[in-house]
């Protein structure tokens, strides 16, 4: 009887012991590296620590940032694809290294079928600006100006074959402009000229951009997606000015090696879910500029999309003959 007791107690103590331990998320019993294709202190390496930090106290184990930017993201991903392939490193970065880069750089064409997207942390959307100078006030004063001034307009893009490109391209194609394209390495020296009156327009994202729409040193014309944004929710939609087919926006969250197993990466896809929800990581996200849904997409539909999205992209490069670089 005392045995049975005693036995008792210390089931009860172990069960107790077991409730105060908080679950985790965890998917490696290893430190994990995230790979971030782009330099530290950039808005991705920002967002990347912050996210980074949550996940190590949900899954218990350390997360460790490593940037490894360069040749539109490939140096990243050779990276990413040559270390063993049991979620110990992953990369976070945006959708477009998936679903634009490739199409406008060979070497990434090449290694994009070696990854897989696992899950999203948030989302960004375009929107279209003017420069201070620019004498149009909404979306049908800027479409008038250009068409009274052929040839003399140009847009800014943060580089050729990025969404930025495309919607210039589209927006010139639906409402029969001709604006001039000039792509820059960035979205920062994009917006410098546009802020500085030498280019009248740009495509740019909201995340980046919102700070310099409040304080007045851009114009707004329009959000380039379906829905308004969260961040920006008093500008309308192109699609609302009669421009449907300008639905452009990208996610960034956590991609990883094709290798990796359909089980890891359901783990990586609900510890990051649940790490972009923590009420700090998601005000600190918005913050950024960045929208963040309750629960985003599962693996398997997370794929779909990409996929989706890589081919409308594809059909977008083959109808403005959008040349690749080697």
């Amino acid at each position: 009887m005392h045995f049975t007791s005693r036995t008792s107690r210390r089931a009860v103590c172990a069960t107790l012991l077991a409730l105060a331990v908080p679950t985790t998320f965890a998917w490696s019993d290893k430190p994990v590296k995230v790979i971030v294709p782009a330099p530290a202190g950039g808005v991705m390496d920002q967002v990347a620590r912050i996210l980074g930090d949550q996940l190590a106290k949900d899954i218990g184990q350390p997360v460790v940032i490593e940037n490894r930017a360069g040749a539109g993201g490939v140096i990243g991903m050779q990276a990413l694809v040559t270390a063993p392939a049991d979620g110990s490193t992953i990369m976070f970065t945006a959708s477009n290294l998936l679903t634009e880069i490739p199409h406008v750089l060979k070497a990434s064409m090449d290694i994009v079928p070696k990854v897989r997207p696992v899950a999203v942390a948030a989302r960004d959307s375009l929107v279209l600006i003017g420069a201070p100078n620019t004498p149009a006030k909404d979306l049908k004063e800027l479409i008038g100006y250009v068409k009274a001034n052929p040839g003399k307009v140009s847009f800014a893009s943060y580089s050729t074959g990025t969404a930025s490109h495309y919607a210039g391209m589209i927006l010139n194609q639906k409402a029969g402009l001709d604006m001039q394209h000039i792509s820059f390495a960035g979205i920062p020296p994009a917006l410098t000229q546009v802020m500085g009156g030498q280019i009248p327009v740009m495509f740019s994202g909201v995340g980046p951009t919102k700070q310099f729409i409040v304080a007045g040193k851009v114009q707004v014309y329009g959000v380039a997606t379906k829905a308004r944004s969260s961040q920006l929710p008093n500008v309308p939609t192109l699609a609302e000015q009669g421009y449907p087919d300008l639905d452009f926006s990208n996610w960034v969250g956590v991609i990883a090696a094709a290798t990796l197993s359909d089980a890891i990466v359901n783990k990586i896809n609900d510890a990051v879910n649940k790490a972009a929800n923590h009420p700090d990581v998601k005000a600190k996200l918005v913050a950024s500029g960045f929208e963040v849904s309750p629960r985003d997409l599962e693996a398997p539909q997370l794929a779909q999309s990409v996929k989706a999205e890589f081919e409308r992209n594809a059909a977008i490069v083959k109808t403005f003959d959008i040349k690749l670089h080697q």
